[in-house]
């Protein structure tokens, strides 16, 4: 894999992920307790022996660069990195990034340096693991010129992805995007040539792209540097190349979960608490998630009821209910509390016993959640004040609400709680 050079695609403003997005980058997001997004495709990097790991971002990325400056660093001994390159105005090019392939495009004379033959395109926002030996080691038995990765799907979800049709060699011959009706029963395709059952065949008519490709470095070079005016590679890119180019399919068949919207975000984070198997698993010895090593002291519950949940290192909980919930890092949660279906991001610090103190006695909020606040379905961003008495629960089924001012977003029906917010005693959303 020293001929593998990786670049991940931190992706744009996040605006679907906003108000998570409002202070860091994409990739920056906090997932699981203590991970962040981007721990997900460098991980799989690393388990893949891919130790040449390029991001790209454009917004917000100083937490980014921080988490990775101090998360992966490699030893002296090898020629690996992960190094973040955000987007710069040029003489040569005054654009911020205008899409995924030219995003690419802005950084090719970098990655042209390299003594690589295959660039990883992939991309920062998805929860899955992934063996990119295999993904690799296919395109070059198929001597392909682009592989890309892609998922089965079934009719129920396939009009909301980019479909492909395949031949009977698995090479790529058609790329539709989100078709309806009669264009989606055109796009149907027999995937036992990708290896699935007859019968997983048949429920999974249709194949989508994840967002992940193989190119050989002259394959990639070559389309950038001929199509300036084309800036994506699923609309455009890829489509215009299938024609003149061997543009194969690798299937992945397992759990795949795009993270872009603030609902596929939440669900994806408390499925993880499902028993007696989540559908993703951070307990996998030989392909574990990495992270950034923090020396957090074991979190201390006294006299608490706690079913279906993460806790994560460093959390302080009193005579509290947790149920089917994730608290992510130094959370802090005081007694009396009812917290349910709920995603809590933590802390990135500890407030100090005396300031802590010295704030109750002047009537400020201290940071976590306060004595006897019931709090359901909700997020809950890092560094949350939320004081005593307050009620999150959404009553009336808002589904869409901007309050900013107050320190609040309802998305899907789903209340997030910003990072800082100070939310007052007694308050009720």
């Amino acid at each position: 894999m020293k001929k593998v050079l990786s670049i991940i695609l931190g992706g744009g403003a996040g605006t679907r992920l906003y108000p998570l997005t409002k202070l860091r980058a994409k990739p920056a997001v906090p997932l699981a307790g203590k991970y962040r997004l981007i721990d997900i495709p460098i991980s799989n990097c690393i388990n893949s022996e891919i130790l040449k790991i390029y991001v790209l971002t454009q917004f917000n990325s100083a937490s980014l660069n921080r988490h990775i400056s101090r998360a992966y660093n490699f030893s002296g001994f090898t020629d690996g990195f992960t190094e973040v390159l955000a987007a710069q105005q040029t003489v040569s090019n005054p654009n911020w990034f205008q899409g995924t392939a030219d995003a690419v495009r802005q950084y090719i004379w970098l990655f042209a340096e390299w003594d690589v033959d295959y660039f990883l395109i992939l991309s920062g926002d998805h929860l899955y693991r992934m063996d990119y030996r295999e993904f690799v080691q296919r395109h070059i038995d198929t001597k392909a010129d682009i592989t890309l990765s892609v998922l089965p799907i079934d009719e129920k979800r396939a009009s909301d992805f980019g479909l492909m049709k395949i031949n009977d060699t698995g090479r790529i011959i058609d790329f539709s995007e989100k078709p309806k009706g009669d264009a989606l029963k055109k796009m149907a395709v027999d995937t036992t040539t990708l290896g699935l059952s007859a019968e997983e065949a048949k429920e999974n008519p249709y194949i989508a792209s994840m967002g992940i490709y193989v190119f050989n470095r002259e394959t990639l070079i070559k389309l950038l540097t001929e199509n300036t005016e084309q800036t994506d590679f699923g609309k455009e890119i890829l489509p215009s190349a299938a024609p003149d180019h061997n543009v194969q399919a690798y299937l992945f068949n397992d759990y795949w979960e795009d993270i872009g919207t603030i609902e596929a975000f939440y669900n994806a984070n408390l499925a993880l608490t499902q028993q007696p198997q989540p559908p993703f698993s951070f307990y996998d010895e030989k392909a574990p998630i990495y992270t950034r090593s923090r020396y957090l002291p074991p979190s201390k519950i006294l006299d608490c009821h706690i079913t279906e949940s993460i806790i994560s290192e460093g959390c302080i909980l009193k005579k509290c209910r947790v149920d089917h919930s994730v608290l992510g890092l130094r959370s802090r949660i005081e007694a009396g509390c009812v917290i349910e279906d709920t995603l809590v991001m933590g802390s990135d610090f500890y407030e100090p016993f005396a300031e802590r103190q010295s704030n109750i006695q002047q009537g400020k909020i201290p940071m976590g959640i306060g004595a006897d606040t019931t709090i359901r379905r909700a997020i809950v961003d890092k560094n949350a004040h939320i004081g005593s008495n307050v009620t999150i629960t959404n009553k009336e089924d808002v589904e869409q609400a901007d309050r900013e001012e107050l320190g609040f977003y309802i998305r899907s029906g789903i209340v997030t709680i910003l990072k800082n917010a100070v939310i007052s005693d007694g308050t009720v959303i």
